[in-house]
């Protein structure tokens, strides 16, 4: 685990110490991408999906939650941001969208497995 060190800062003379709570917490599994039916309708959080934004589902995790998703067979990682929920699979983690998953080079297999982190 990695620790912060506090950050400083020095306004007006008032002294700010500032250090991160959150913890980033890792989870591993596979990544899908939602299908070409869900373009346009409403996910979970009350938004329009968008296959060319970058978002993703995930079954617990607040909406607006930001996480980085590792594909473990490339390395390649993307941010996105969570505003659905599932998938509903045994096994799988996240659910991307199709511009998240041509990033991390998933589109011919479908799945893949992949390391995601966010803070807590």
């Amino acid at each position: 685990m990695k620790l912060k060190l506090p950050i400083l800062y020095l306004t007006l003379g008032t002294l700010l110490l500032s250090t991160s709570c959150a913890r980033k917490v890792t989870e591993q599994g596979q990544a899908s991408f939602y299908a070409d039916k869900y373009q346009g309708r409403k996910t979970a959080s009350g938004e329009k999906f968008r296959q060319g934004k970058m978002t993703a589902a995930h079954r617990t995790l607040p909406f607006g939650t930001k996480v980085k998703v590792t594909n473990l067979s490339n390395g390649k990682s993307i941010k996105v941001r969570i505003n659905d929920r599932g998938p509903f699979v045994a096994g799988r983690i996240i659910d991307l969208s199709r511009k998240g998953a041509r990033k991390l080079d998933i589109i011919q297999q479908g799945v893949a497995p992949v390391k995601i982190t966010y803070k807590k």
